[in-house]
């Protein structure tokens, strides 16, 4: 199921969702439901107030709610609460929101849209642009961007061919290709830029997706061709497809007379999302 994993914005609001393939089901975070509908300071602390009262009340989609792990703000994956489409329905008649129905209707429109993605997976990345643009990311970004994230997962799939499966080694192998060209691992590379809970990716330069994005598919065709098996050979790919790329950034630099490493992330250099403006909305009793 974590490969079905994914995000979109309702309003500038993140909203983290799986696909079940057995089920044929999506399943949403019911914390980022409950922040899209109240706007709350503390939407986990709402959820669980909520949720204790349909308890008592002998709710029963409360009861049939289940957790899955899904990525936090952190990055780290933590057991969240989620319902699919017709228990998150129910639970929006149970907080008052002027933003119910068009959170329905967009619910709505999500399910339909995983309908037409399965019979034309080019949408996937068509509604992956719309997002980008309604962030502020400029046209040429984000045609980038989508380049290396179609590359990113070519490699995926070659490391999973080479035996590769544990998130752990995923992250090792990339810290590992990282370096090789950037000179930094992702953590590194984060911290000069001034990150904390942000994806890297999403806030690299063109100059610095484009050389990652070359490391990434040198690495995934030199895995190809020495047929790589476990996590040394795997490693070792890795490191020679970095050192590609860093050699064409050397190169680059050399003729620009400057690092091509920037500090800058993306609220630097993209127009802020418009906000909406709400009125306050109203909490559980217990809340108070």
């Amino acid at each position: 199921m974590d490969d079905n994993f994914a995000i979109q914005l309702f309003e500038g609001k993140k909203v983290r969702f799986v696909w079940d393939e057995e089920k044929e089901k999506y399943y949403f975070a019911v914390v980022d439901i409950v922040q899209v509908l109240t706007e709350s300071a503390d939407a986990t602390a709402y959820w669980r107030k909520l949720k204790q009262r349909l308890k008592a009340e002998g709710n029963e989609t409360v009861t049939n709610c289940h957790a899955l792990k899904l990525p936090a703000a952190d990055g780290k994956k933590r057991l969240t609460d989620v319902a699919d489409l017709e228990q998150i329905f129910r639970l929006i008649q149970s907080i008052p929101s002027k933003k119910a129905e068009p959170v329905k209707k967009w619910l709505a429109e999500v399910g339909a849209q995983r309908i037409d993605q399965m019979i034309d997976p080019e949408l996937t990345f068509q509604m992956a642009v719309e997002d980008y643009r309604r962030q502020g990311y400029s046209d040429r970004w984000i045609n980038e961007r989508m380049r290396s994230i179609e590359m990113r997962k070519e490699l995926t799939d070659e490391w999973h061919r080479s035996g590769i499966h544990e998130p752990r080694d995923f992250a090792i192998l990339t810290n590992v290709l990282t370096k090789a060209w950037s000179g930094m691992t992702t953590g590194e590379y984060k911290r000069h830029k001034g990150l904390t809970k942000e994806n890297l990716r999403d806030n690299m330069t063109n100059v610095e997706l484009a050389l990652n994005t070359l490391a990434e598919v040198a690495t995934t065709e030199i895995a190809r061709q020495r047929q790589t098996k476990g996590m040394k050979e795997s490693r070792d790919a890795a490191q020679a497809g970095g050192r590609i790329a860093k050699n064409t950034r050397d190169d680059l630099e050399r003729q620009l007379g400057r690092t091509v490493i920037s500090s800058e992330r993306a609220s630097d250099y993209i127009k802020p999302i418009e906000s909406q403006d709400a009125d306050a909305l109203p909490i559980p009793d217990e809340e108070k």
